[in-house]
């Protein structure tokens, strides 16, 4: 693009989201932002409008995660920010590429109490890898430029750039803003002249600065002999792959087939989940528990030991445990590990995959945890029994499991209902499974969904929300209704917040805050143009599916709301 052709800061902005194949621009409006968004549109990008920033910013870390390549939300400046804080948090520590462009007010009433300014930089910093202000017009596509790369190296994660609405709107009509009226005072003159020198600074041109290509973490060569010596010498060996061995997303098919043939027993988390497709002959899905017990040689590939490991103390004390990580803090959180491969998971195992491959006396360890496993499937399996009257959770998610199609992806919000469906669901194949990640966070549904459809044209999306967590996402139907999102929401409504109130009752005696009402969840979505579907009992599960995969086909989006029986399957699952 000719300089001649850019008008205004936002088409500098623009150009740059274009040039770099960025897909679509996730945003609710705002007058600190407009050129940002008009330009993107006029430059063929796809731009999303939601009913809160925080869907935005939630729908640009599914693409994110999903591309490998950073999704990019704007919102407006002060409030329109601030709504995006948990979203931004949630994605920092899923590290999930994104940039956030944020409007700011105009750089010379910053601080004088204009519409909407605050201090932004300070309120967004901790919960970002990048952020930076943008001072003149001529830094606003090389910023940009860096945010991209910034979003990607290293250990991934959300960015923020903040550009002031006088810079993205054209010079002339911001000269007329600064500099029509005024009296004829020295006062006056002395501003004027004041406001003509800062036009200048911002305005003037620049020269573009090079901006170096993001490249992945190199292999610590020297730890990976290390780690192949302690492979070698196991008899019991178990592999766990999280979400950080996927930031590479275009690469997990050669992830999968790394794996497959070094033939290590494997548990699969957050994204890397559907990895090897539903039914592979190493992956374990049951009694993750027990198997950290009793293996005497761990491999944890972008995986940390938090909450989700239980801090790491069910791994064998005697266990040799091997960190394939990006990031040093994570290597060593809660249990040191004897060896930590520094750099990209996936090219960590890509690396042993062709200096390993499967041993004998694997074989009956790989055989003992199959079997444990088929009898924890018939366990569940004899628990999906039909409740009385309602529907029984694990017979909802089953029947899901068999009437999703092959381009299923499953988008997970909620907490007992969907902790259930983790159980049950089988994702088909890599990156096809989206949950909030460490932080736990209620209200990812709606945004994971839109940039999902984004991220995957073509895909059938499942949306699976507890009725609690339902509310954050139920206006955003209006969004998928005026941008044709054929999204399937599946709504386990049991008219409590189960995942709460089954511990809290038991220890405390008290429901308090934990009830809901079987509400009409599916009228709010026709309230919003979308088709709603209402199930109260066992019969009306298929007829329901069926029915929603056929509107979502013709590019309908869709509530089934699908009344559940109390349910004691996840007894004791209170996390800390």
């Amino acid at each position: 693009m000719s300089e001649s052709s850019i008008l205004h800061g936002g088409d500098r902005l623009a150009e740059v989201l274009a040039r770099n194949g960025c897909p679509a621009l996730f945003t609710l409006c705002g007058g600190h932002i407009s050129p940002i968004l008009s330009a993107a549109r006029a430059r063929g990008l796809r731009v999303l409008d939601v009913r809160d920033e925080a869907t935005a910013v939630f729908a640009a870390d599914a693409v994110g995660r999903l591309t490998g390549r950073p999704g990019v939300a704007a919102v407006t400046a002060g409030p329109g920010l601030t709504n995006t804080l948990t979203a931004l948090k949630n994605a920092q520590l899923a590290q999930s590429p994104l940039v956030l462009l944020g409007g700011a007010a105009p750089t010379v009433l910053q601080g004088r109490g204009a519409l909407q300014d605050i201090a932004q930089l300070p309120v967004v910093r901790p919960h970002v890898k990048w952020a930076r202000r943008v001072r003149r017009s001529a830094e606003l596509a090389p910023l940009l430029e860096e945010a991209l790369v910034r979003a990607v190296e290293g250990v991934p994660g959300p960015v923020f750039l903040e550009c002031p609405v006088d810079l993205l709107y054209p010079e002339a009509t911001v000269r007329d803003w600064y500099l029509q009226g005024g009296g004829k005072s020295l006062s006056a003159r002395l501003t004027r002249l004041y406001l003509r020198w800062h036009l200048y600074r911002m305005f003037r041109p620049g020269r573009p600065g090079r901006v170096e290509p993001a490249a992945l973490p190199e292999i610590n060569h020297s730890a990976l002999e290390r780690a192949l010596g302690l492979l070698l010498q196991a008899r019991q060996p178990l592999l766990l792959v999280g979400s950080q061995a996927l930031a590479n997303a275009p690469e997990a098919g050669q992830l999968a087939e790394s794996i497959t043939r070094m033939g290590l027993p494997c548990y699969l988390s957050g994204m890397g989940r559907g990895l090897l497709g539903p039914q592979h002959p190493l992956q374990l899905r049951q009694q993750r528990r027990l198997a950290l017990k009793e293996t005497d040689c761990l491999v944890l590939a972008g995986v940390p030991c938090d909450f989700r490991l239980d801090y790491g103390r069910p791994i064998n004390s005697r266990a040799q445990i091997i960190s394939l990580n990006r990031s040093r803090h994570d290597a060593f959180l809660n249990r040191r590990p004897q060896v930590w491969v520094e750099g990209d998971a996936a090219q960590s195992l890509k690396e042993l995959a062709g200096k390993l491959s499967p041993r004998p006396e694997w074989q009956g360890w790989l055989q003992t945890l199959r079997q444990r496993d088929q009898l924890r499937e018939d366990e569940i399996q004899s628990k999906a029994a039909p409740a009385q009257g309602l529907v029984n959770a694990l017979a909802l998610c089953q029947a899901i499991e068999e009437m999703a199609s092959p381009q299923a992806l499953f988008v997970a919000d909620g907490g007992d209902f969907v902790a259930t469906a983790a159980y049950i669901l089988r994702p088909r194949q890599p990156l096809s499974w989206l949950d909030p990640g460490v932080f736990g966070t209620l209200g990812v549904g709606a945004g994971f969904a839109l940039g999902s459809c984004v991220a995957r044209p073509g895909a059938e999306i499942w949306l699976l929300l507890g009725d609690g967590a339902s509310g954050f996402s139920l206006s955003e139907f209006d969004t998928f209704v005026r941008h044709r999102i054929p999204v399937i929401a599946v709504v386990g409504n049991d008219a409590c917040w189960s995942q709460i109130a089954r511990d809290q009752v038991k220890i405390l005696n008290d429901p308090v805050g934990t009830t809901l009402a079987r509400t009409d969840y599916h009228k709010v979505a026709e309230g919003f143009g979308a088709s709603g579907i209402l199930v109260q009992g066992p019969d009306e599960v298929r007829p329901a599916l069926t029915r929603a995969r056929a509107l979502a086909s013709q590019g309908q989006p869709v509530l089934i709301n699908c009344w559940l029986a109390s349910s004691d399957f996840r007894e004791g699952s209170l996390s800390m």
